[in-house]
């Protein structure tokens, strides 16, 4: 036998009749759902004669139980205050739209089915076999999936609660989440999903179906009815706009959006780069929830190393550099593919580093392809700039191209005491150049127990070289690489920045070297951008709800 099972249809007629029509064209001869019939769209009272004509057989999910008893709440099992702001929004318009006869019919519904079809066993529940709330994930571990299987032990278990379709193996149950009819999962698409299964001719096998349905007319039921904009949204972009905070950190991480913009840190304020503040996508407009990509928790500016090795071997170095360092170096076709991906992917800065850039034999002309199409940060220790290097750098001061470089101390002495002797006069002479050249730098100060009292004094010399203030800035001396001592940062300490090297992505530019930090390696080389921030994203929320609170940033640039 062929069965088809949906759930959720949350008030949405036109899911459901379409799942009506689409499971029988498949030879689906008995049709059933796992409940919760109210809870997101406008029209509930429309799914009672689509459920009763075509004998859909039904088991009670929470929304239903809540409604036959008149409940205050819909008993969701959301734990945040937010998302419980948005869940009884539209519990309350649920509670008022049903007839007395289908809320009193809902309470007859039984709320887990047990039978044996074909020969096999199979056990239907709304949330799982624990709880008809329990959001029965599918990124949870392996052990809670054995909990689950193991509480039923039955053949096949089918589930919905979550929204989100999937399903595997355990051990000798198949386990389906058939997701949901009244909202898309979440991944861009408006078709909603549910679940084709067969049960006879050998081992029971499942189907996720995805199912187009009239969503225009949905939405548009939903707007007549004065449901929030953000709740249309969905059905019309297949992206979730509310009840984020119960979404595991591998799940929230595929969506589009993944904070809700009240939680955003008013503090947090990009750095001014000389080239005005940039708007993101992700704070634009007014809607309540945003990425988590282009906010202050995971900024808009890609950082790529061009090479490692490096004409200093500063004690300090976060990265290991030195002129022993394997270079490493980005070659020029990748970095060029590289930049327009960035371009593609959203992010609104570039901040190239190393090791020492202008030691990379193209580096010119790497910094001309990524400054015509992005603001552009360069990283160097300013020895280098001489002759046609020099020259040909001069050419791009009309571009939106800043160049940083580091002095920590008002002195040689203080200076050259962590950069080598000699590198304090190197980098001032530099900065004068940088400065007849166009290209007056930003400077940043690396502060140890040697040069803290030396800050004042720096920021006076570089003022009267004709630095503005707010090109100077001090940033902390970090424990990675070469150093052994300084500022603990790691996944579940610090804001993510997304790098690109040789070797692959990384979380932050002070841990980009996979030799001294191998734990801020995200994936290989050949990683496309936009994997890169998902896989930022899901570790974010997994350092984050570990205990509950958001990292602060470390600031490696200006």
């Amino acid at each position: 036998m062929r069965i088809a099972v949906c759930g959720g249809p949350y008030g949405n007629p036109y899911a459901l009749q379409a799942f009506v029509d689409d499971a029988r064209a498949r030879g689906a001869e008995r049709l059933f759902c796992l409940g919760d019939l109210g809870g997101f769209g406008a029209d509930i009272d429309a799914l009672w004669p689509i459920l009763t004509d075509n004998a859909v057989e039904c088991v009670a999910g929470n929304y239903d139980v809540a409604i036959a008893r008149g409940d205050t709440d819909c008993g969701c099992g959301y734990r945040d205050p937010k998302d419980n702001e948005y869940a009884q929004l539209i519990y309350d318009h649920t509670l008022a739209t049903p007839h007395r006869d289908f809320a009193a019919w809902m309470g007859t519904l039984p709320t887990e089915r047990r039978e044996t079809i074909d020969g096999v066993d199979i056990h239907m529940v709304h949330g799982s076999t624990l709880a008809l709330n329990d959001f029965w994930w599918e990124s949870l571990p392996e052990e809670q999936h054995r909990l689950r299987a193991e509480a039923s032990g039955a053949d096949v278990v089918l589930c919905t609660h979550s929204g989100l379709p999937w399903q595997r193996r355990i051990g000798d149950t198949l386990a389906v989440n058939v997701g949901v009819l009244g909202k898309p999962a979440n991944d861009g698409r408006r078709e909603v999903w549910y679940a084709i299964l067969d049960l006879s001719d050998g081992p029971v096998t499942a189907e996720l179906i995805p199912l187009a349905y009239d969503w225009q007319a949905q939405a548009r039921s939903m707007h007549a009815a004065g449901l929030p904009e953000i709740f249309a949204e969905t059905i019309e972009t297949g992206w979730w706009t509310t009840c984020l905070e119960i979404l595991p950190p591998r799940e929230r991480s595929r969506g589009r959006y993944h904070l809700y913009r009240s939680t955003l840190p008013s503090g947090f304020r990009p750095a001014n780069d000389g080239w005005g503040e940039t708007t993101t996508d992700a704070l634009a407009g007014e809607r309540p929830v945003v990425p988590l990509f282009g906010t202050a928790y995971f900024p808009s500016r890609l950082w790529i190393y061009t090479n490692f090795h490096c004409n200093l071997a500063c004690d300090y170095c976060a990265v290991a550099s030195s002129p022993k360092a394997a270079p490493r170096t980005l070659p020029t076709d990748t970095f060029h593919a590289l930049v327009d991906e960035a371009v593609q992917a959203g992010f609104t800065e570039l901040y190239l580093t190393g090791g020492e850039p202008f030691l990379h034999p193209d580096i010119v002309a790497l910094l001309d392809h990524a400054s015509a199409q992005l603001p552009t940060v360069v990283m160097t220790n300013a020895m280098l700039l001489r002759g046609r290097r020099a020259a040909d750098l001069a050419d791009l001061a009309d571009r939106k191209l800043t160049v940083q470089t580091s002095l920590d101390g008002a002195t040689a002495h203080t200076h050259d005491l962590h950069r080598g002797a000699g590198s304090w006069q190197r980098t001032l002479d530099g900065i004068r150049h940088l400065i007849d050249l166009g290209l007056p730098p930003r400077v940043a100060l690396t502060e140890t127990p040697e040069n803290t009292h030396e800050v004042p004094a720096v920021a006076e010399l570089l003022a009267g070289l004709g630095l503005p203030a707010d090109h100077f800035a001090v940033r902390p001396l970090l424990r990675r690489g070469f150093s052994d001592t300084g500022v603990e940062i790691g996944e579940d300490s610090s804001i993510p920045e997304l790098t690109v090297t040789a070797d692959g992505l990384h979380w932050h530019p002070a841990g980009a070297d996979l030799g001294t930090s191998p734990d801020l390696h995200l994936a290989p080389a050949g990683t496309p951008l936009a994997t890169g921030q998902q896989l930022v994203t899901e570790r974010f929320f997994t350092a984050r709800l570990t205990d509950g609170t958001l990292p602060r940033p470390v600031h490696c640039a200006i």
